[in-house]
This record gives C-alpha cells, structure tokens and sequence, in this order.
C-alpha cells in the first residue's frame, strides 16, 4: 500500500485491509501507520544485512564482492520490500523514527563502502572516493523504486545484472576508455 499510493496518503484501515487484519490488531502489535512502516523498512533492511552477510564470504577480490552484493541489492531494491525501504524518506517521519531510519541506511551505506574498499585495497576496483562510489552506486540502484513497473518486459533479476554491468563495467569500451577516444 505505502509503495503504491505513499506513506502519508495510506490510511491505517487500508493496510489493516491489505494485511486481512483489523486496526485494533495493528494497534495492539505496532501501535501506529509509522510503526507499520518502520517494520516493513526493518524487514527490507534484514534483508539487505544478509545479502552482505553472503557477500563477505563470497570467495575472489574485492571487486568480484562487490558485484555479488550489489547484484542482490539490485534485486532488492525491486522487490515490494525493497522499493518501500528506498522510497521511505526520513523527513516523512517523526523524529524518533528518523533517528533509528537513517541509523540502519547508515549501516548498509558502511558496509558498501568497506566493499569498495576491499576492492581498492586488493586493486580489484580503481575508485579513489568511497564515499562518492557508494553515493553513486545507491543512488542507480535506488532509483529503481521510481520507474520500475512489475508488468515491465524483464524479470527483477535480469533487470540487475543488467544495472550492475552497466554501473561496474561502464559503458565505454576499455581500448577506447585507456586512449580517452
């Protein structure tokens, strides 16, 4: 409900509908419509810490890390899940819901950077700014939680190994990128 129609404009007796339950019931467990949303971004986020999980254990470099995480962030982020947890701004929240909010953004923003970081330390990946790799990598990523339709020609995870090429491979092939032709 809150990724079709938005958080603000989503009533508690919609997703109460949407979920087979009653507002009572909503109440009783999450107590509020932000609570609601906290817990499906809370979920999202879970998932997004065990695609890091996998990654760090993924075998090779530092770059070959990367890829594999990012593959699963992509797909992620066009899952229901996933596009409610990129779509959710801190701004739309109380300030108590913010704070914890931009907390776990904050972890999963750490934990790109230590796997670009990896990959500069190994000489896998040739970024020189973290922060500004990461920055660019999520906001690609993300984005897709604003054009990406369901009834669209491909599959979510066709959709990110398409993306993934594209943001880690670039679009300019390697002879013409080393003479800058």
């Amino acid at each position: 409900m809150f990724n079709e129609k938005g958080f603000h404009a989503t009533s508690l007796d919609e997703v109460a509908a949407s979920l087979g339950v009653t507002k009572p019931v909503i109440y009783y467990y999450l107590g509020n419509k932000e609570n609601v949303l906290l817990e499906c971004v809370r979920r999202g986020l879970d998932e997004l810490q065990a695609a890091t999980d996998l990654a760090h254990l993924e075998p090779g470099t530092g770059s070959q890390r990367l890829r594999a995480y990012l593959l699963r962030y992509a797909e992620f982020s066009l899952s229901d899940f996933g596009r409610c947890t990129t779509r959710t701004e801190s701004k739309l929240l109380s300030s108590e819901s913010a704070d914890e909010l931009l907390t776990l953004k904050r972890r999963v923003d750490h934990t790109l950077r230590e796997l670009i970081q990896e990959g500069i330390d190994d000489g896998s990946i040739a970024a020189a700014d973290t922060r500004l790799a990461a920055f660019t990598l999520f906001g690609a990523l993300n984005w897709t939680a604003h054009w990406y339709s369901e009834r669209g020609p491909d599959r979510p995870e066709v959709i990110a190994d398409k993306m993934v090429t594209l943001l880690l491979d670039g679009l300019i092939p390697r002879d013409q990128a080393a003479t800058g032709a």
